[in-house]
């Protein structure tokens, strides 16, 4: 089982270890894309004007650029610590135990819009970069689809994308071992809506559970939602090929 999560815009700074390893991160067939395009974001970042509108940043925000200045010299830190925000404060990777870290070592990557995929573990330096950023040169989805849809293609079980629909875009989990959780809420008269902020939430405690609890084997959808049951959570299998989802299943986490 491969748990697949969306990237946050913020992120801790700093780190204890060495700075940006390629050969450091998982999925080395994304090598190429990624020391392409490192070296374009920090180009980008030494122009501050052409970077805020490329990047999306607003003034109150341009201290964000910095981090790409030195993305191949800054220190790193594992990526499920990087990452903060709604999702990852829910998640609360810092407290796992030695177990449930190595859990996710083995089974949870961030699709992240500068390196691709990551293992959990992966060391990784602070940097701006979101899915709809504008580098100069080839787009994010030229760079990235085809690569990380391949590289999820070969995954040889299950794969739980937990993404946002802007990240699918920059590689679809394309095949019958994939599922694409949309988390949602039902009211009183059994109507469904989608969740924003509680969508993140929901997302980083159904992880943090999958971490703790580290169900083996999770082969299949079914087996899947009977964990799910188990863990307290209500997920529900919903249609394959759902539309815009590459073809992945798509099933409900009912928050």
């Amino acid at each position: 089982m491969l748990v697949l999560l969306p990237p946050s815009e913020t992120k801790r700074v700093g780190g204890a270890t060495a700075p940006l390893d390629f050969s450091a991160l998982s999925f080395p067939a994304l090598d190429p894309a990624r020391r392409a395009l490192v070296p374009d974001v920090v180009a980008l970042a030494r122009d501050p004007e052409q970077a805020l509108r490329a990047l999306k940043l607003g003034p109150k925000s341009a201290g964000e650029i910095a981090h790409d200045l030195v993305l191949e010299t800054s220190p790193t830190m594992p990526a499920l610590d990087r990452y903060t925000g709604v999702l990852y404060d829910a998640l609360d990777a810092p407290s796992l135990d030695a177990e449930a870290r190595a859990y996710a070592a083995r089974h949870v990557a961030v699709h992240s819009a500068l390196f691709g995929l990551v293992g959990a573990m992966d060391p990784i330096p602070a940097y701006r970069l979101s899915h709809d950023s504008r580098v100069p040169g080839a787009r994010l989805k030229q760079r990235w689809r085809q690569a990380v849809a391949t590289e999820l293609a070969a995954h040889p079980g299950l794969v739980v994308d937990l993404r946002s629909e802007g990240y699918v875009e920059l590689g679809p989990a394309d095949g019958a071992a994939s599922v694409f959780v949309r988390v949602v809420a039902v009211d009183g008269d059994g109507r469904k809506r989608a969740l924003n902020h509680f969508n993140k939430k929901a997302k980083g405690l159904f992880t943090r559970a999958l971490l703790i609890s580290r169900p083996e084997p999770l082969d299949d959808v079914e087996a899947l939602v009977d964990w799910a049951s188990g863990a307290g959570f209500e997920l529900v299998a919903g249609s394959a090929d759902a539309p815009g989802l590459g073809g992945s299943r798509e099933v409900e986490l009912v928050a």
